[in-house]
Order: structure tokens, then sequence, then C-alpha cells
């Protein structure tokens, strides 16, 4: 009987124990939930590496309307310019139109103000330049410029929600300039800023789209959709850095990469130019596919994607190439793309080459504007970063293997002047050597056999 009263008591004491340590550990984790909370964000903070620098002035110098904004600044490094005072103002109307949409105004504020100082530190840190701004004064700056920009893109999906004197949609010349100034490489805010605001303001009711979708629909214009029976790529946030870093995610190839299997030396470059190709043997055809970087070669065939050459087209490469340059976890597509189109473009010919191919797909920039642009648009890069050596080496190889009677033929007839009457003389001189050959022949056999 006792040994039971005392297992009982026992196992009633170890429960007790149990029961306390359980609840020991709840209270401790309550205790240090904030605690918690702000280490991650601090190992967040020093994980992330800047994604945003000032272009470098060998850059920007003498094309300074490329990278600088002219209607409205985003982020700290052109924050305070009085020459966007107009559409500054506006931001505080975008601002206040965006949260009152619904009740509770002050709430949704507070709200808002809270998470954006929790991510201060890791937005800061977003920058590769030190961002003289006090505390208030930064979290109040991301706090406009994120509302701005995910208004605008509302009131642009949705006219309903317009004001009739809403100067943005009052001529298309607002808008085209709204969208360069956004694409900038310097004018951008993290957009986990964007994507924790949009989660945070009240989105109307005709709204079922994400942030993501937003963005695309704004910049519909300046994103490949020449191919549109592929399906539309959609990145999760955690992915993209900015929001001309999710336009670039568009431009990215999707195929395999051509990989070199020799020593890479930048005289591996010089590939023929595009009127060039077909005296060399390779037939050029127009790709169909989902990105236009995705160029390929196979059996003496060269595949390219069109691409819509329009009025976003420099600044919009000349700030992904500034990106691919600046950033060093970017790799550099965009610059190495340009790389090869300015190899394969010299001249006006090669210009209207292409248009027939339905490669070049132009509105009303002559050709040579468009050979004029490659070449501007061209930066040194390293042999090794550049993405299609592996393409070009397999297109000199190709033309070496091709080199011989045939290949000679076929590079008098496009080189020079003459032509066909250069090909014409070429194939006279090859009758009249065989027909004396022939003869010869005869006469040989005829007095040998006599």
């Amino acid at each position: 009987m006792d040994i039971g009263k005392k297992t009982r008591a026992r196992s009633k004491s170890l429960e007790i124990e149990a029961t306390e340590r359980d609840h020991v550990s709840i209270e401790i984790t309550n205790d240090n939930i904030m605690l918690q909370s702000s280490i991650k964000e601090k190992m967040e903070s020093i994980s992330l590496s800047h994604c945003i620098y000032k272009v470098h002035e060998q850059l920007f110098r003498g094309n300074e309307n490329n990278y600088f904004p002219s209607l409205v600044a985003i982020g700290p490094l052109h924050n305070g310019n009085e020459t966007h005072k107009l559409m500054q103002d506006k931001k505080w109307r975008y601002l206040n139109t965006l949260l009152n949409r619904k009740p509770y105004s002050d709430a949704t504020l507070d709200t808002c103000i809270r998470a954006l100082k929790r991510m201060e530190q890791k937005s800061r840190n977003f920058y590769g330049e030190k961002i003289e701004m006090v505390s208030d004064n930064f979290v109040e700056m991301m706090l406009i410029d994120g509302c701005f920009i995910i208004e605008l893109f509302l009131e642009f999906a949705f006219k309903s929600l317009r004001r009739r004197d809403d100067i943005c949609f009052g001529t298309n010349d607002v808008i085209f300039k709204l969208r360069c100034d956004l694409i900038l490489f310097e004018n951008q805010v993290p957009f986990f800023v964007l994507e924790k605001l949009f989660h945070l303001v009240p989105i109307p009711k005709e709204c079922n789209m994400s942030l993501v979708e937003l963005s695309l629909f704004f910049f519909r214009k300046l994103i490949p959709e020449n191919h549109a029976h592929f399906p539309r790529k959609i990145f999760s946030p955690p992915q993209t850095l900015h929001l001309l870093d999710l336009i670039r995610q568009h431009f990215l190839p999707t195929s395999p990469q051509i990989l070199s299997s020799g020593v890479q030396t930048n005289n591996q470059r010089n590939i023929p130019h595009a009127t060039n190709l077909d005296s060399v043997g390779i037939r050029v055809k127009r790709a169909i596919s989902e990105s236009p970087f995705n160029v390929s070669f196979y059996d003496g065939e060269l595949k390219i994607p069109s691409l819509e050459i329009h009025s976003y087209t420099e600044i919009l490469f000349r700030n992904l190439i500034a990106m691919e340059n600046h950033y060093p976890a970017c790799s550099k597509h965009v610059t190495s793309y340009v790389t090869l189109m300015e190899r394969l473009i010299q001249s006006n010919r090669d210009v209207r080459f292409f248009r027939n191919k339905e490669i070049i797909i132009d509105g009303h920039e002559r050709e040579g504007e468009i050979v004029f642009l490659f070449q501007k648009l061209h930066v040194d890069l390293n042999v090794k970063e550049f993405y299609y050596n592996g393409l070009c080496e397999e297109i000199n190889g190709y033309q070496s293997r091709r080199i011989g009677l045939c290949g000679i033929i076929r590079h008098v007839y496009h080189r020079t002047r003459l032509g066909v009457a250069g090909l014409s003389l070429a194939m006279l001189i090859l009758v009249f050597l065989f027909t004396g050959v022939f003869f010869s022949t005869v006469y040989f056999l005829l007095h040998h056999f006599q």
C-alpha cells in the first residue's frame, strides 16, 4: 500500500515538474519574440548585398538623360531635387488617395510606418552609397515613393480610379517619361518594400492582380511580347530586386547555353556580320522563342529570336547594362547580347538583312540609327563573362570547315562589286580550263594509240 502511494506521489511530482518546465519554456519564448525578430532582421540586412549604385561617370558622361530622372525621383539617390517638385506634390496626393480608399486610414498609416521602420536598416543596405538621411525622413520617403508607385500602377490598370485632371494620364508623353524614370538604375526602391506596402494598404475591389502583374502591365511595352503564345513568366518577390530587375528577368535566356570547349579569347567574337554569314555557308533564320536572348547555332543554321526596337530600347538597355556592371552578383546577359548584335550588325545592309528575316522589328528608326544604337550601347566585357563564347566558337569552327572551292566562289559572289559578273567570269575560266584539259587528253590518246 505504501509502495503504491509513493509511486503515485512520485508520478504526480514528475508531472508537476514537466508542466513547470513546459511553462517556463513557453514563457521564455514569449519574452524573446521581439529580440528574435530584431536579430533575424539584422542578419537579413547584413547578408543582403548592395543592389543599387550610382552609375559610373564613364557610362553616363554625355548621356545623363538616359540615367537621371527627368520627371519623378524615386528612392534616396535623387531625393530632394527641385526639378521634381511638381511630381513630389503628386506623390502626396496619391498617398492620400491610396490610404483613404477605405476607413481607418490613420491605423493603416501607422501600420505602414511600423513595418517600414522594421525594414529600415535592410532598406538602407540595399544601396551602395551611404544614405545621409535621418530615420524619419528615410521612412517617410520609402512610404511616399512606394505608395506613389502602387497607386500609379492601379490607376494605369483601372481607368475608373483616375481623376479627370490627373496630370499623370493627361498625355502619352507623361506616361512615357514616367516609364523611363521608373526603369532607371539609380531611381529604384527595394521590391520587398513595395510588396510589403501592397499587402498593407487598401487595394480596390476592382483589382485582382498581384503587384508583379500590375508592374508587368504598366511596363508591357518594354517587355518582349512578340512571342505571346508562350506563357508569361511570373516571379515571386524574393527573386526580384526592384522594378528594373523584374523587367530584366523577362529578357534572360531560357534555353541551354552553348558551352565553350576551347581557350577563350577576344578574337573568338570576330564572327562574320549578318550579310556575310551566307557567304560562309551559314543560314540565318528567325527563332520563335520566349526570350530574344535565346540565340542558337546548329548544323550551319543560326537562329535568332526577333527584337523590337522602340522608343524605350536605348534607355532600357543602358540601365540594364549599368545594373550588370555595378551589381557584382549580376550575370552579363544583356551586355553579352549587345556585344553579339554589335558584331552582327555592322552596316545598313545588315539591318535590312535582319529586317527581311523579321529578326529586327522597328517602328520608325532608320537603318543607320540602329547600327549606331548598338555601337553606342557597347561596353568592354571580360571574355570569360561573354555569354555567347560557345556560340561564336561553333560559328567560327563551322566557317573554317567550309573553306574550299565553294566557299571561295560564294565569297567572290558576295564581296566583289561586280557580283554576278565576277562569279560568271570565274565559272567561264573554269570551263575553259576543263575544256583545255579534255581536248589535251583526247589529243594525247589519239596519238598514243595510233
